[in-house]
């Protein structure tokens, strides 16, 4: 599996880039966890990881504590989570992940971009069941087999241990984000995660090559343009000699 990660963290570089409007993204983000599992980020360690996400994409403050407050006063956008799933440019398969206000609109431009790029929409768990959905973190450490029992002794079921170059990366299901999170802590002090977040990695990858290559570049900025996209997920493997992505 970490080598699955390591391969999409490496293609999904180019769709980071691509995100111009990644402050309002964050604050969107932010927004909603915070009006769902509380403002405080020592209680809601969704919020928490959240934010240290943010400040290492240097969101500046006031886009962080601007999306808090609002969650605090109850008011603002009343944003849903939508989820749109299928075949990208050489069959690679693609999930949208969006927070909107308006789920017509946001189908609508999402379908946009795979229409105009040759792709198929498909229908809700068209290509999710060919991911696993995980909570990652990824610290400094060497010794895997004390991570390992502290989690074990948290009853945290874990998925994949590894140990490369000195860091080691963790995953385990998304439902066990928070318990994870807890225990890693707990167990080591000052711990600080490289990575920390929650991801839907590809049981399989998929070759684009040739013209599919500039295809999907152009299908992944359509929709990195759009606002209401949070996270864009595949299983593309781009041919290096003709893509950065």
């Amino acid at each position: 599996m970490g080598r699955a990660y390591q391969n999409r963290k490496e293609s999904m570089a180019k769709t980071a880039a691509a995100k111009t409007k990644v402050y309002s993204k964050y604050g969107r983000e932010i927004y909603m966890c915070a009006k769902s599992g509380g403002v405080d980020p020592q209680a809601n360690l969704s919020l928490r990881g959240l934010i240290d996400r943010a400040k290492k994409d240097q969101v500046p403050a006031h886009v962080i504590e601007k999306a808090l407050d609002k969650a605090k006063g109850g008011a603002g956008e009343d944003y849903s989570p939508a989820r749109y799933e299928g075949y990208g440019p050489g069959n690679c398969m693609v999930i949208v992940d969006c927070l909107t206000d308006n789920p017509n609109r946001t189908f609508g431009d999402v379908r946009l971009a795979f229409t105009k790029t040759k792709c198929k929409i498909g229908t809700p768990g068209a290509v999710a069941h060919m991911f696993d959905h995980c909570a990652i973190f990824a610290f400094q450490g060497q010794d895997e087999e004390a991570v390992l029992e502290a989690l074990m002794d948290a009853d945290v079921d874990v998925t994949d241990i590894e140990n490369e170059e000195g860091r080691i990366t963790v995953f385990t299901p998304n439902t066990e984000y928070a318990k994870a999170k807890q225990a890693l802590e707990s167990a080591f002090e000052g711990i600080e995660f490289d990575v920390d977040e929650i991801q839907f990695l590809p049981k399989t990858t998929t070759p684009v090559e040739g013209d599919d290559v500039a295809l999907f570049e152009k299908f992944l900025d359509m929709l990195n343009d759009l606002d209401d996209v949070q996270n864009v997920f595949h299983n593309a493997e781009v041919a290096e000699s003709t893509s950065e992505a």
